[in-house]
C-alpha cells in the first residue's frame, strides 16, 4: 500500500483528533482514505476531513495529499 505524505515535511504519519481532543495515529493511502496505525484502534468519533502532521506544522485534508507529486525534481 502506498501511503501519501505530508506536502511540508515529507514524513506519512499524521494524526486525527475527536471532540474530546484526543487524538490517533493514522496515515492515508493512495486513495485519500484515513487508516488507523493501529488495527486495533476505532476512528469512530474522528473528524477525518482535517489531518495534523507529526513532523511539522501542516495541517490539511486527505484530499490536498498529492501521493508526493508536490515534489519538485532537483537535478
Amino acid at each position: 500500500m502506498k501511503k501519501l505524505r505530508c506536502p511540508q515535511c515529507d514524513i506519512h504519519r499524521f494524526y486525527v483528533k475527536n471532540e474530546q481532543l484526543e487524538c490517533i495515529v493514522v496515515i492515508v493511502d493512495e486513495q485519500s482514505v484515513v487508516i488507523p496505525l493501529h488495527s486495533t484502534d476505532s476512528l469512530e468519533g474522528f473528524d477525518l476531513t482535517i489531518l495534523y502532521c507529526l513532523g511539522c506544522s501542516w495541517t490539511g485534508s486527505p484530499k490536498s495529499l498529492k501521493g508526493g507529486s508536490h515534489k519538485k525534481h532537483i537535478k
